[in-house]
């Protein structure tokens, strides 16, 4: 975020303009060229309405994808009806600004649409993700530069020898949660029912938990029921530096340790990064003799959980990891080291061990990497030590070819999970605009989450550095509901929702657009128990303590944080 700002000036020295669309004037909207005040969860709406104006205004483009996308023609009939007249009183945007949006991205020379966390955590955060994806295919800035592209990671395989894989159709709701029926996405449940399915008794009941680094009493919708839920719990392990609003529910507490004395890849954030980038960072300090290293833990909770009992060898078990995921690889026809000996290519790796041996393996198989000697001048773990600052491979590139996994083997646009749900959508428009309308009249404010640099998760609390200064968890209102309320700036509140009430400090700002309250998600250490000493002097209120549980993406699971509808008043008045 630092360099944000000088990103913004170097896209408009090239000619190019910023648009946000956010319900809040967030520091990325303070540096765009446009903020558009979007109501929180009509992500949809807007989205759907550009698509809209790109086929009837004969502006939708395919580019270089052209010939190879299929459902061009459903998608043009499913958003039909999808107007920015339709979606201005959804979305609480102007209907020209709309439409004034969708022209300028189709006649962009380049432009990428781009949807983050605020798009998804709402009842229809898997459409949204989807129409984010039809913008950029309708109007020809799918894998090409100055678009959206697929990140390209120095760990993803490659380069690609042999026969082109067979794509899977990608499936949803394969089985469902025992309690609800909440659909499976992708192997997980949503969180949203792990309360309900430690509580209710039965065949399949959850009786025992494992966490690493996690503190869902606080991150989790309906935090209070779950706090009690756990409570009820036959064993709770958890894997934690802290004492926390979770953890404390934990009959065995196995901490990690300390964070310089591990080495370390962002294996998962170089999938995202605008250029292909690698670096590896080694511990700058050795174990005390009464640590252990996290990747130990794991394999031994891993081999009791297996049945192995607690004599584990954890060597043999680490040796076990690199073995299969080498045995993987040499039977594979696309990978360079098809046919090789195992035995061979686990000594070439030297005396590296537990994540830094699979780190190895895979920068080694992976796009830039060396191939285990095939290509001599590749990556491999020793070039990156060779490197301390890194190793830039330059901009990302067009691989839709290599991306593309789909059994048609062809960009499918409109599969008929997301066209019945525009429809779903659509049928509760009328219930939307009747509440847009009536917004000044009604008592009731949406709350949205919001993230601090500095207070982005619970952790943070507990490190002084990080939250000195002045209060973060305070209730963001714009004046205009203030003072329909008799609230003023830094005054005391209530915040009502259907399952439950917190206090907290109001922040009267004209941020917010008007019938939206915002409130930092990760706060309320106020429970007994957490030995979290700096973060109970700053305790705040959790803001998932007012979130439902029943209101969820269905698709996705994600809980719909951002759909809950509070009412808010000052606590003098409450009490």
């Amino acid at each position: 975020m630092d360099r944000f700002p000088g990103r913004v000036e170097a896209i408009r020295a090239r000619g190019g303009k910023v648009v946000v669309v956010d319900p809040r004037r967030t520091k990325t909207a303070e540096h765009a060229d446009w903020h558009l005040a979007i109501r929180p969860g009509a992500d949809a709406a807007l989205l759907a309405a550009i698509v809209h104006v790109l086929f009837v205004d004969g502006l939708a483009t395919l580019g270089d994808i052209e010939g190879r996308v299929n459902g061009v023609e459903m998608v043009r009939n499913i958003t039909a009806e999808t107007s920015p007249q339709w979606a201005a009183p959804i979305t609480g945007l102007d209907a020209n600004d709309i439409r004034t949006l969708a022209h300028e991205l189709a006649t962009a020379p380049s432009a990428a649409v781009y949807g983050r966390i605020g798009t998804c955590i709402n009842e229809f955060g898997t459409l949204s993700s989807w129409l984010v994806d039809v913008v950029n295919v309708l109007t020809g800035n799918l894998d090409r530069a100055g678009g959206a592209m697929f990140g390209l990671a120095a760990t993803q395989p490659g380069p690609i020898s042999g026969p082109a894989r067979e794509g899977k159709a990608f499936n949803l709701g394969r089985w469902k949660s025992r309690v609800r029926g909440s659909a499976e996405a992708g192997s997980e449940l949503p969180v949203a029912v792990l309360a309900e399915e430690i509580e209710t008794p039965g065949d399949g009941q959850i009786r025992a938990l494992f966490t690493v680094a996690g503190n869902p009493v606080l991150s989790a919708p309906d935090g209070r029921r779950l706090d009690a839920a756990l409570a009820t719990l036959e064993l709770f392990v958890a894997v934690d530096m802290y004492l926390n609003e979770t953890t404390r529910h934990a009959h065995v507490l196995l901490p990690p340790p300390r964070s310089l004395t591990r080495p370390h890849y962002d294996h998962l954030l170089y999938q995202f990064a605008v250029r292909s980038v690698a670096n590896w960072s080694d511990p700058l300090f050795e174990l005390d003799v009464d640590e252990r290293h996290e990747w130990d833990t794991l394999l031994r909770l891993g081999a009791v959980l297996a049945g192995s009992g607690t004599e584990v060898d954890v060597e043999a078990l680490d040796e076990a990891a690199a073995r299969g995921r080498l045995e993987s690889a040499v039977r594979s026809r696309r990978s360079a080291v098809f046919g090789r000996n195992v035995d061979e290519l686990l000594g070439l790796c030297g005396a590296e061990r537990g994540p830094a041996r699979l780190i190895d393996i895979t920068l080694r198989l992976g796009r830039f990497g060396d191939g285990f000697g095939a290509r001599p001048d590749g990556l491999t773990l020793a070039l990156l030590r060779q490197n301390p600052h890194g190793i830039d491979f330059g901009p990302l590139i067009p691989r839709l070819d290599d991306a593309l996994k789909t059994p048609s083997g062809r960009v499918e646009l409109a599969p008929m999970v997301m066209v019945d749900d525009l429809a779903r959508f659509r049928s509760s428009t009328t219930k939307r605009a009747s509440i847009a309308t009536s917004e000044r009249s009604s008592s009731a404010l949406q709350l949205l989450g919001r993230r601090d640099l500095r207070s982005n998760n619970s952790w943070m609390h507990n490190v002084k550095v990080l939250v000195k200064g002045k209060p973060r968890c305070t209730l963001q209102i714009h004046p205009d509901d203030a003072a329909a309320r008799s609230i003023g700036d830094g005054e005391p509140v209530r915040v009502a929702s259907s399952v439950g009430v917190i206090d907290v400090t109001a922040a009267v700002t004209d941020i917010v657009r008007r019938g939206v309250v915002s409130l930092p998600h990760g706060w309320g250490h106020d429970r007994n128990g957490a030995q979290l000493g700096i973060a109970r002097a700053n305790a705040g209120a959790s803001f998932n303590d007012v979130v439902d549980t029943s209101l969820t993406d269905p698709h996705s699971g994600n809980a719909a944080l951002n759909s809950t509808m509070v009412h808010v008043e000052p606590l003098e008045t409450a009490q």
